[in-house]
């Protein structure tokens, strides 16, 4: 792994940093090279203009991005954004995740957003996650699945995709259902 990042949790095979604004060329050319993966459950940013938006929205206290990062290569596998964080009595926020192509299949989204999940019910500080999931995406369910997401309830037209608002399975994990998990954190 490049020895000039600083990596917030380690695994086996990844390891989470924040995403950053020098990451701009990597990652938006993963996300073109990964659009038809991508399409039509989840649309990153794709150039300089549109990736300083998205990350934008990290620099606030409501938004948390990180980059999934293989620790052969040093390469990001995958991102992973925590959204409307709320804070008080709620400490929630919501993830959006999308791996890239070169990586899909080989499970280090798992890791990574496993990862992700024990850094917020640690030192964020959360203590519950959402994942809005449109129904016809059984990649991003079975991921959800297997990290102990339970699901919650299904919201009709919830998020504005692609031109048209879609539906929504409500899936969620508390800091209460990872207690006494840390396998792949070093």
């Amino acid at each position: 792994m490049p020895s000039d990042r600083v990596y917030l949790a380690v695994g086996p095979r990844v390891a989470i940093r924040p995403i950053e604004r020098r990451d701009e060329q990597e990652f938006t050319a993963r996300v073109r090279e990964s659009a038809e993966l991508h399409h039509p459950w989840v649309f990153l940013p794709t150039d300089a203009e549109e990736f300083e938006r998205w990350t934008a929205r990290f620099r606030t206290p409501a938004g948390e991005g990180y980059a999934v990062c293989d620790r052969e290569t040093g390469g990001i596998a995958a991102g992973v954004a925590i959204n409307n964080i709320v804070r008080s009595g709620f400490q929630c926020g919501a993830v959006g995740y999308g791996a890239f192509v070169h990586a899909a299949g080989r499970g280090l989204m798992t890791e990574g957003l496993g990862l992700v999940v024990r850094h917020a019910f640690g030192p964020l500080g959360l203590h519950r996650l959402e994942a809005n999931i449109q129904p016809g995406n059984e990649a991003s369910r079975r991921l959800v699945q297997r990290l102990g997401f339970r699901l919650e309830g299904f919201s009709p037209d919830f998020l504005f995709i692609d031109g048209a608002w879609r539906d929504h399975e409500r899936w969620a994990i508390t800091a209460e259902m990872t207690a006494g998990q840390t396998a792949g954190q070093t």
